[in-house]
């Protein structure tokens, strides 16, 4: 078995299981290989060892004692640091994705009506996602309908592995 670290353009990184490095390379020449975000199939193998060292470092400010710095503090992220926080922010995005996609009904382009009508209590309340237009999302607000905003990912039409 192969494991490799992939990427896509937009830089989302994910692994990739294979028989061998041929399967990989087929897979890829096919265009099988997807971005499990962004559902592009220009994908690139990334260096896959343990530990790569890296000269850059980035600094964040701490939002509060969690993460075991005080409020205001500056940490300091090395190289190998920066990919573990930032494979850590991709993989919570992604499960709370799959919850936020599990707990709520899809309504399609009908999004609109179906949350007025659930807001003025003319159907059953649920949670509902689809589609709209930023108009007519605005135009929700304005009536006190919540509505959250997310980017369409194609990946999320269907359950991630």
């Amino acid at each position: 078995m192969k494991v490799y670290n992939l990427a896509c353009p937009l830089d989302h990184h994910f692994e990739g299981w294979f028989a061998s490095e041929e399967d990989c390379l087929a897979q890829q020449d096919k265009g099988m290989l997807a971005c499990p975000v962004c559902d592009s199939t220009e994908i690139t193998r990334m260096p896959s060892a343990p530990r790569i060292a890296k000269s850059t470092s980035l600094a964040i400010a701490a939002p509060n004692e969690n993460i075991g710095a005080t409020s205001g503090e500056v940490v300091a992220l090395t190289g190998n640091d920066h990919s573990r926080l930032e494979a850590q922010v991709q993989a919570a995005f992604l499960k709370g994705m799959r919850e936020l996609m599990g707990k709520s009904e899809d309504v399609g382009a009908s999004f609109a009506e179906e949350a007025r009508k659930i807001h003025y209590k003319e159907a059953p309340e649920r949670s509902i996602r689809g589609q709209t237009t930023l108009d007519e999302a605005e135009s929700l607000r304005e009536e006190g309908i919540d509505v959250l905003a997310v980017p369409l990912m194609p990946a999320f039409k269907n359950t991630l592995q």
